[in-house]
C-alpha cells in the first residue's frame, strides 16, 4: 500500500509541478511577491497530497524563536521535503542552493527570478565571495536566508562536515542564526521512492547571537542541530506523537 500511495503522489507531483510552471510563466513579468504567492500555492498542493495520498503530516515547533527582520536559518537536511516547507513558513525568503538547480529548464528561471543564492560548489573562495555578496543584498532587503550547512541530504542519525559557507555568512552578515532540527528523513528518505505515513517534526531552535568566534559558532550550531535532530528521530519521540497529529502552517510575515 505504501508503494501504491507513493506512486500516486509522484504522479501528482510531476503533473502539478508542470502545470504550475506553465501557468505561472506570466507572473515572472511582475514583482517578486507574485512568485512567492505562486510558490506557496505550489507547495501547499504538495503538502496536501502528502497528507491525503501518503498519510504524511507535519508539525512545526519553535516559531517563537524566529526574530523579526533578516536572520540566517541553518537547517538539517534529510529529505526533499526540507527544500519545500520553508515556502510555507517564511515570506520572501532567500535560499542558498546549488548552482546546478538553476540550470533546470523553466524551473531554474523561477529560482533566479525569486532572488535566491546559487552557489558553485566547486568554485572555491571566489564562489564564497559571490555567495556572501548576494546574501548581503538579500539582508539589505530585510529577507531571511535559509542554508543547509551540510550541503546535501544526510540520513537520520548521521552527519557530514559543516561547509565553510555557513560560517562565512555568519561572520560577514552580522545577523543571528536560528538552527533548525528535523526528522523528515524517517518518512521521505534520500533517494527513496516510498513516502511513509507519520508526522514530520521541524523545530526552530533558540537563536545564536552574532559576533562569536568562527569555531565557537560552528560548535554551537552543530551541537544544537545534531543533538535535537537525533532526539526527534529517536523511537521514544516517535511514540509520543499522536497518529493523527495536526499540521502547523503558520506564516511568518
Amino acid at each position: 500500500m505504501t508503494l501504491l500511495r507513493s506512486l500516486l503522489f509522484n504522479l501528482f507531483f510531476y503533473v502539478w509541478t508542470s502545470l504550475i510552471l506553465v501557468v505561472g510563466l506570466p507572473l515572472m513579468l511582475g514583482p517578486r511577491s507574485w512568485l512567492y504567492h505562486l510558490g506557496r500555492f505550489w507547495v501547499g498542493g504538495i503538502m496536501a497530497a502528502l497528507r491525503i495520498l501518503c498519510g504524511l503530516r507535519y508539525e512545526v515547533r519553535g516559531l517563537e524563536n524566529l526574530p523579526d527582520g533578516p536572520v540566517l536559518i541553518a537547517a538539517k537536511h534529510q529529505s526533499a521535503w526540507d527544500t519545500l516547507i520553508f515556502s510555507l513558513l517564511l515570506w520572501d525568503h532567500s535560499f542558498v542552493l546549488k548552482q546546478e538547480l538553476t540550470w533546470i529548464p523553466v524551473f531554474g528561471l523561477y529560482l533566479l527570478r525569486a532572488g535566491l543564492v546559487p552557489v558553485d560548489r566547486k568554485g572555491g573562495s571566489r564562489a564564497l565571495r559571490k555567495m556572501v555578496a548576494k546574501a548581503k543584498h538579500a539582508v539589505s532587503q530585510g529577507r531571511p536566508i535559509v542554508i543547509f550547512p551540510e550541503g546535501t541530504r544526510v540520513a537520520p542519525g548521521q552527519k557530514r562536515p559543516y561547509h565553510p559557507g555557513v560560517a562565512a555568512l555568519y561572520s560577514q552578515l552580522g545577523i543571528g542564526v536560528v538552527p533548525v532540527a528535523l526528522n523528515s528523513g524517517l518518512f521521505w528518505g534520500r533517494h527513496r521512492f516510498a513516502k511513509k505515513a507519520g508526522t514530520i517534526v521541524l523545530e526552530f531552535l533558540p537563536q545564536i547571537e552574532p559576533g562569536l568566534h568562527r569555531k565557537e559558532f560552528l560548535r554551537r550550531l552543530e551541537t544544537a542541530i545534531e543533538e535535537r535532530s537525533r532526539a526527534l528521530a529517536s523511537p521514544n519521540h516517535q511514540k509520543m506523537l499522536m497518529p493523527q497529529a495536526g499540521e502547523s502552517t503558520q506564516q511568518i510575515d
